[in-house]
């Protein structure tokens, strides 16, 4: 019966090709945007080298201080606050504290390059997983002897070095030499946790290591022993916040700071004023968006499909007349429907990823990798049900009603 029905879809599509054109364009452009979007979130959220293993990773980037006056100060934490109070959780696996990434210069034959500069310890290389192209990251040794070595990315290696090898040569970065030791693939600018163009042991800035106050320019990234874990590390954060706060100098003043996933800490910090999470409520906002943005192309999927299905009422007079149930023409206008659907979809598969490929080779966003893996393709199967069941459950239904004389006279009322 399935396969009678595609037959009949396929057929019916042909013989009105302007509607059907017309269809596939605004489901194809619908989901081409939508998946543009939504590989656009998963660059940014998802699991993504080298933050792989996203279920077991938290971050600390925010110490928001509430003074008695109603003001509020709020930045990235200081080393001093992170490597005291964060670093010694007993719940995590392991901690790194890392700088944020500050832009510095460096010349390559006279050339002027900007390049992107992290300081980082050497447990940042045992959580997040980078993958090497040449040499190794730098080691518990070499950060507590605070060596000049470096590990650069491979647009970076490109820019010095060409096509030739890079570990063991030297590069001058902000006036200052470092051994290249290692080459990694390019991680892009929107992963803010682990980008950088060069990363170099953090004891080199141990300037900062004895300032006492708790903002500063550092993050904190956290590894669970397992996802279970999370729930604990929170806890055990909150109880020590708690402390800090009440052995904090300044009596009366608030202190929020979270170790918080990536998704986490965004919705807290642009909807929840840096202190309340507002995860569930950015889901609903995104569904309610996309669900918006999915309404107008259907309305005008169904105006198309009722046009479409009036010209066949006889059809479906014809077997009401003979026995069929209504949650048979229903399910045989949904099968077709979600059949045009899926055409469009493919059609905005195949768009997306042309405009995914041109967003790479701008440059708009530095080393974006945006692609259409499982998860967007996942999210884009189900986008195009969705879009199938909204534009032809009314029309199904509608015509289903049809009496068998009414339909065989043409459906007119």
């Amino acid at each position: 019966m399935l396969k009678n029905y595609l037959k009949i879809a396929w057929k019916v599509l042909l013989r009105r090709r302007f509607f059907t054109f017309i269809s596939l364009f605004g489901i194809s452009f619908t989901l081409m945007v939508l998946m543009v979007v939504t590989s656009l979130f998963d660059h940014v959220f998802g699991p993504q080298m080298p933050e792989r293993e996203m279920n077991r990773l938290l971050f600390v980037n925010i110490m928001r201080k509430q003074l008695d006056n109603g003001h509020t100060q709020s930045g990235p934490p200081s080393y001093h606050f992170l490597n005291r109070h964060v670093r010694t959780l007993e719940t995590p696996e392991n901690v790194s504290v890392n700088s944020v990434f500050v832009t510095v210069n460096s010349y390559v034959n006279n050339r002027k390059l900007a390049l992107d500069l992290k300081f980082t310890d050497q447990a940042f290389w045992e959580i997040l997983d980078f993958n090497f192209l040449e040499g190794r990251a730098f080691g518990q040794q070499e950060t507590d002897n605070a060596s000049r070595v470096a590990v650069i990315n491979q647009s970076t290696r490109d820019k010095y070095f060409g096509s030739g090898e890079a570990v063991g040569q030297t590069i001058e970065v902000d006036q200052v030499k470092y051994r290249v030791i290692g080459v990694v693939e390019d991680v892009p600018v929107l992963r803010l946790h682990s980008y950088a163009d060069v990363w170099v042991p953090v004891t080199l800035r141990s300037k900062d290591f004895n300032k006492a106050d708790l903002n500063g320019e550092y993050f904190a990234t956290i590894k669970a022993r397992q996802s279970a874990d999370i729930p604990k590390i929170k806890e055990e954060y909150a109880q020590m916040m708690h402390q800090v706060e009440l052995s904090h100098p300044e009596k009366g003043i608030k202190l929020y700071s979270f170790p918080d996933s990536v998704l986490e800490s965004f919705a807290r910090n642009f909807l929840g004023n840096g202190r309340e999470n507002k995860t569930a409520f950015l889901y609903g906002i995104l569904a309610l968006v996309a669900f918006l943005f999915m309404l107008l192309p259907a309305i005008n999927l169904v105006n198309i499909n009722i046009s479409r299905i009036l010209e066949r009422s006889s059809e479906i007079g014809v077997r009401k007349a003979f026995g069929a149930s209504s949650a048979t023409i229903i399910g045989q206008f949904l099968i077709e429907n979600i059949f045009l659907t899926l055409l469009g979809g493919l059609l905005g598969f195949v768009l997306s990823a042309l405009v995914l490929e041109l967003i790479n080779d701008s440059g708009l966003i530095t080393y974006a990798d945006l692609s259409l893996n499982l998860r967007v393709f996942g999210w884009g199967l189900l986008l195009c049900l969705v879009f199938g069941l909204l534009s032809g459950v009314y029309p199904a239904f509608k015509m289903s009603r049809l009496q068998p004389v009414e339909a065989l006279k043409g459906g007119t009322k």
